[in-house]
């Protein structure tokens, strides 16, 4: 199949970046686990590493098994082009030093994932970059300017499932000539596809909806051929964090099921976020499919559906704890987007490093649990949380 955008999104999940193998057949795509490549000539060579020609020479800037998830994602995303990374960190490093240099500014609205927040407010600003933030979109417009160079968007916000309108903060960042850049790993291209409302850059942490599986660590980026190509050269080329063949062929694996998966995952959490909701243990349960949902209209808009995750806030650390500690069918872990569920308390694991005051102002509070609702069957899953709502009562 050639890589058109007309198919149903669960036939290009199957089939968009690779062919049978030319010369043995092969249905599924070969991993290529070589580390470089003959280019046959010296001549042929210089033009390779000169850029004029394309081809294999370097498994850390292409391979042709890395070469077909990237292909798969771009399509799924309707974007042009995308590259791989070692890690979702690793994506969102190679973004940040190929976009920005010292002097500018990047902008986010919270709160974002931990890691990404420590990136721009401990390690870019070693660089002389300046990193902004917005409680709020409607809070956005007061700390972009001339200098913004990047905004940076979660879809839903990680903990807490707050849903950013997109096509309005671009209009926002745009204004200002600043790209945006959408972390799209909860929702996957599958709800949402953020080039469609104009976002420059769409990024994923690989190793979970898209992987599915729980048994690969990767990142990737989707924008235009032009941005794709300078952040090829100077994030991946200089930076360094390549893909590796056989986790791409993990992925790639996955992908194929990744429809399937998330109509499940979908389903699933719809069915604990009501259970959860009915109970007198839980303060508050976030939860984008909710029409009182603070973001549900916006949702409702660049969704497909509404998300496998669920965060539910027990009111205090203890409570939380016992619920954790109770839970069953819940392997308490950080990630997420495993067939299996999980669950982790993000204000001492995921977003720890953030500080008290800045994660309450987040929303990040101390009783605030993250559940990933997996693949098994609805009626265990609630089960599982309902005895564990019992526990964390005392």
């Amino acid at each position: 199949m050639d890589n058109s955008k007309k198919a149903g999104f669960a036939t290009r999940a199957v089939h968009a970046g690779h062919h049978p193998d030319p010369q043995t057949g092969a249905h599924v795509m070969p991993i290529y686990a070589t580390s470089t490549f003959s280019y046959g000539s010296a001549e042929r060579g210089a033009r390779l590493f000169a850029g004029e020609e394309k081809g294999y020479f370097y498994s850390r800037l292409a391979n042709p098994t890395v070469r077909a998830f990237e292909q798969k994602l771009a399509n799924l995303e309707g974007t042009d082009e995308a590259v791989a990374f070692a890690s979702g960190m690793g994506a969102a490093s190679a973004i940040a030093l190929t976009f920005l240099k010292s002097g500018d500014e990047v902008a986010f609205i919270g709160p974002l994932y931990g890691g990404t927040e420590g990136l721009l407010h401990e390690v870019m600003s070693q660089f002389g970059v300046t990193t902004r933030s917005a409680g709020k979109l409607a809070e956005l417009r007061g700390v972009v300017g001339e200098k913004t160079k990047l905004v940076w968007l979660e879809t839903p916000t990680n903990p807490t499932l707050q849903v950013v309108d997109l096509q309005a903060a671009c209009e926002i960042a745009h204004g200002v000539g600043a790209l945006v850049v959408v972390d799209n790993t909860f929702s996957t291209p599958y709800l949402t596809r953020p080039a469609e409302f104009g976002v420059d850059l769409v990024m994923h942490s690989a190793t979970k909806y898209l992987s599915g599986h729980g048994d690969v660590i990767a990142g990737v980026v989707a924008g235009s051929a032009e941005q794709m190509g300078v952040l090829r050269l100077h994030g991946l080329r200089h930076g360094g964090a390549a893909l590796g063949p056989f986790e791409a062929h993990l992925l790639i694996r996955g992908m194929k099921t990744l429809a399937l998966r998330m109509d499940a995952h979908c389903r699933n959490a719809r069915a604990v976020a009501e259970a959860l909701r009915e109970h007198p243990a839980v303060r508050a349960v976030h939860y984008p499919g909710f029409a009182d949902h603070q973001g549900h209209e916006v949702a409702a808009g660049q969704m497909l559906d509404f998300g496998g995750l669920v965060s539910v806030d027990l009111g205090t650390q203890e409570a939380a704890f016992r619920f954790l500690n109770a839970l069953k069918l819940f392997t308490q872990a950080v990630s997420l987007g495993d067939v299996e569920s999980l669950s982790c308390h993000p204000a001492s694991t995921t977003h720890q490093l953030l500080g008290a005051e800045v994660l309450e102002r987040q929303g990040v509070t101390a009783g605030l649990v993250r559940l990933s609702v997996g693949i098994e069957d609805e009626q265990d899953l609630i089960a599982d949380v309902q005895q564990a709502l019992q526990a964390a009562q005392g």
